[in-house]
């Protein structure tokens, strides 16, 4: 049943199961998702999905929008946070609540906004990780930063995201850059001198992962790779590929290893490493 706008939040609490709210901790997190996404990540049946998308809809808690497809057709949803959603996570985060008229913007703005392929493709590849873990018991996807998560808390680099990867004992951290060949590679190339900078001070040392819209564009920034110093793990794949699975071509290497077996290190018990709290302890 469609909800006013002033409808009190404690009448849609009823309503709202423990997979809703990851969902909408999702949105809040990551700001769009579209319905195979949240699909693949969530639920097992696809109608079953649908269903209950549009559910959450009508109760303000979700919004969507879609575009049309050259050549005839639609594109999938896009779904975001609805009013209601954001007033719920507002609340959740002891956040100011918003106006109505600042949801409605956000939505706006987000499905005006230039960079929203780039966000689903980066959104993507830790939806493919989500979804192998939901597979794998062994697998576990223990962080899943946002780009201006990742901004935030590492201050010098500009990642795409960032996250914690675990197969059974074995965890290997690692910086996304999801490239969509609107850059020359040569920029994309020097993007490595901020993570260098941020080993030299203590942060982690973890794989770059340049995931590439094609196996030309890899084996040309392959070709630039071999200029540099190898003081920053880069490993690379196509958009084609499974992360999770031996997918990944090191910089200097002729075969590909699994995400898990990458280098990795958490870095430093240093002041702005994030991965240590103010005891030395590591932390997810």
């Amino acid at each position: 049943m469609p909800q006013s706008r002033s409808t009190s939040l404690l009448a849609i609490y009823p309503h709202i199961t423990s997979r809703d709210r990851l969902l909408l901790q999702l949105l809040d997190d990551h700001q769009v998702l579209t319905t195979d996404q949240i699909h693949r990540m969530l639920f097992h049946a696809r109608r079953t999905c649908q269903i209950r998308l549009n559910e959450l809809a009508a109760l303000g808690l979700l919004d969507r929008f879609r575009f049309a497809r050259d050549g005839g057709g639609s594109q999938p949803w896009h779904w975001t946070l609805g009013h209601h959603g954001h007033r719920f996570q507002a609340a959740a985060h002891q956040r100011p609540e918003p106006t109505l008229r600042t949801s409605q913007q956000t939505v706006q703005r987000l499905s005006a906004n230039p960079h929203l392929a780039h966000l689903l493709t980066a959104n993507e590849f830790f939806v493919r990780l989500t979804a192998h873990a939901r597979q794998h018991p062994e697998a576990r996807l223990d962080r899943w930063w946002s780009e201006s998560m990742t901004t935030k808390q590492y201050r010098t680099i500009t990642a795409d995201g960032h996250g914690l990867w675990s197969i059974d004992d074995t965890t290997v951290g690692f910086f996304l850059e999801a490239d969509t060949g609107t850059e020359p590679l040569t920029r994309v190339v020097a993007k490595l001198d901020r993570y260098a900078q941020l080993i030299r001070r203590g942060g982690p040392r973890y794989p770059v992962l340049f995931w590439l819209g094609s196996e030309q564009r890899e084996e040309h920034f392959h070709r630039l790779l071999q200029a540099r110093r190898g003081d920053v793990p880069v490993g690379t794949a196509t958009y084609i590929s499974e992360p999770a699975e031996a997918v990944w071509l090191p910089a200097g290497a002729t075969g590909r290893v699994r995400l898990a077996a990458l280098p990795s290190d958490h870095g430093q018990p240093v002041a702005d490493n994030p991965n240590y709290d103010d005891d030395g302890n590591f932390v997810l």
